[in-house]
């Protein structure tokens, strides 16, 4: 394997145990006050297509602007404050490095959420690329488009890339994508379909393992 493609929320950073809860608990049932969303639906996916997904399935209860503006509002905070870094990420992505493996975080957030991440844990000029779904052509995750974009950003093949996930929705698009999926399983998700991703790793240790397995 050639590159190693890493999402962000709930693998990078912790944020997916924060982001579910907020969807689940004041979000969901504010935008979609008459239906029963499960968190999972919408989980991996950016959140404005998020909003465009709601509003064509079950109808929504509120503007798409006081919904990015919840969004926006959490974000800051949860990104400056509250999330806390993969452990060992630093010294992963230094032996990628050393072994020619390029890296890339591959993001439904915005850029400017992704940098607050960067900034926060020293990660700026980390990895080799940094893709967020809102700078493609054509729909994020779980279409495929936003690894296919990252693998040719690196210049390699997509088959060649591993991939570490944790949502089903971002699982899918990397498996659609033709690329070797690790999920990474985390408390914030429950009863996930994990089923397309080739390997499943329940801790940081163990992906770090799984990974450098997977490029030697």
């Amino acid at each position: 394997m050639n590159a190693a493609l890493f999402d962000m929320d709930g693998v990078l950073v912790d944020s997916e145990d924060y982001w579910v809860e907020l969807e689940r608990e004041e979000i969901l049932p504010e935008v979609v006050p008459d239906d029963d969303v499960d968190v999972a639906e919408i989980t991996g996916m950016n959140y404005r297509e998020i909003y465009d997904y709601l509003d064509a399935e079950y109808g929504t209860a509120v503007s798409r602007e006081e919904f990015v503006d919840v969004f926006e509002d959490a974000a800051h905070e949860l990104y400056t404050e509250r999330v806390s870094l993969l452990d060992g990420t630093h010294d992963l992505l230094a032996e990628l490095d050393a072994r020619g493996v390029a890296t890339a975080i591959v993001s439904s957030s915005p850029h400017d959420w992704i940098d607050m991440v960067l900034d926060r844990f020293d990660l700026d000029g980390a990895f080799d690329a940094v893709v967020s779904a809102e700078g493609i052509d054509g729909p994020g995750k779980p279409e495929p488009a936003i690894f296919e974009r990252a693998a040719a950003d690196l210049g390699v093949a997509v088959e060649e890339c591993v991939v570490v996930e944790d949502s089903e929705n971002g699982i899918e698009s990397a498996a659609r994508a033709g690329t070797v999926v690790v999920a990474y399983r985390i408390d914030a998700h429950d009863d996930l379909d994990l089923s397309p991703a080739d390997e499943v790793v329940d801790s940081p240790a163990e992906l770090r393992e799984t990974v450098l397995g997977l490029v030697d």
